[in-house]
């Protein structure tokens, strides 16, 4: 059995900043536990970071640790793989102890919501089957109407 921590900022590691709005970095919990059914990470956004408009084939849980963060979600409109309308249908606040499970596919961005104070949370990404990859579809947005490109 292996044992992990979410605090501290050892085993630190940057993530593609193509990805976020503004600094982020992450701890990959899933290597040091060797889960194999999910991956796992602890995320921070610092002082009003989020992702960019995404999508995971594979079912997301998102338990928020530290700080005020949201989740939105948003519906596509149109066929193409890029280049599409979309629409916010849902705005979700994240604080501390929150939990969240957001389905396959579904098109949706999160991360702090304060622009002074880091947001951090755990991110339990679940494989769509058994020995399968997890992916994640980024795209740049004006987040509120428009996609322009896949990332």
């Amino acid at each position: 059995m292996k044992k992990s921590n979410i605090n501290g900022s050892t085993d630190r590691r940057e993530v593609n900043p193509e990805w976020f709005t503004g600094k982020t970095w992450m701890k990959v919990l899933s290597e040091n536990i060797q889960s194999k059914d999910q991956d796992i990470y602890h995320v921070h956004f610092e002082k009003g970071s989020k992702t960019k408009l995404h999508f995971h084939n594979g079912n997301q849980v998102l338990m928020a640790v530290k700080g005020k963060g949201s989740l939105e979600i948003f519906k596509k409109y149109g066929s193409k793989k890029s280049e599409f309308k979309i629409k916010r249908t849902e705005r979700v606040s994240l604080n501390e102890g929150d939990i969240v499970h957001i389905p396959a596919k579904t098109f949706h961005t999160h991360g702090s919501s304060d622009k002074k104070k880091e947001f951090s949370h755990i991110a339990i990404n679940i494989l769509p089957k058994k020995n399968s990859t997890y992916k994640t579809t980024w795209y740049e947005s004006n987040f509120k109407n428009r996609v322009t490109t896949i990332i």
